[in-house]
């Protein structure tokens, strides 16, 4: 069975109702996905991307456990306290990760994130791929045109095609989970030639 992080859909709804007063009729599309967090304590909440563009949340004006926190966020943090997980949980992750994200880019889905809740009391990492549901349509490809002309020279723009998402989201997942040596791995795997 080959690993998947992809958040499971529970059901898709449709429901309509009508305001009595105005008589105005509404229908809303509901995505039902499963809770990632359940029975688990999570003191932070990261929704990451692997992007640095407007990636950063403002956490001076709430607690840290109150926010979702962006990339950039995660960064920061990471220069104090990085995230290690050991090295068959990265080979894990690093898998699940190129496989979803290859069926998402296959499919012309882009704009996901990898949610990471961290439960400091275990000591675990809770992730799965959220947002999966946008497709790259011909609006999306016409804002990708724009953005790229009017965009900061070196700076990517923030909607990209599906298999440059993948390939940034990807290369970012790799950089920001740090693998920590343990006894069965030797130090000298993580030391480059």
């Amino acid at each position: 069975m080959k690993p998947t992080a992809i958040a499971k859909i529970l059901g898709v709804y449709r429901i309509g109702f009508r305001n009595s007063h105005t008589n105005n009729a509404t229908k809303k599309d509901i995505l039902v996905v499963e809770n990632l967090f359940y029975d688990k304590n999570i003191t932070k909440t990261f929704d990451l991307k692997g992007s640095r563009r407007n990636r950063l949340v403002n956490t001076t004006q709430k607690r840290e456990e109150e926010l979702v926190l962006l990339d950039e966020n995660f960064l920061h943090g990471a220069v104090d306290s990085p995230l290690y997980i050991r090295p068959h949980s990265k080979t894990l992750l690093t898998m699940a990760l190129s496989q979803d994200s290859q069926f998402l880019s296959r499919n012309l889905v882009m704009d996901y994130s990898l949610l990471v809740g961290v439960d400091e009391q275990r000591r675990e990492l809770v992730v799965g791929i959220i947002d999966y549901i946008r497709t790259f349509t011909w609006d999306k490809k016409l804002e990708t045109l724009l953005k790229s002309t009017i965009s900061e020279k070196g700076k990517m723009p923030t909607v990209v095609s599906p298999e440059i998402y993948r390939n940034r989201f990807l290369d970012a997942m790799d950089k920001y989970f740090l693998p920590v040596p343990d006894q069965w791995s030797g130090i000298a795997q993580y030391v480059e030639s």
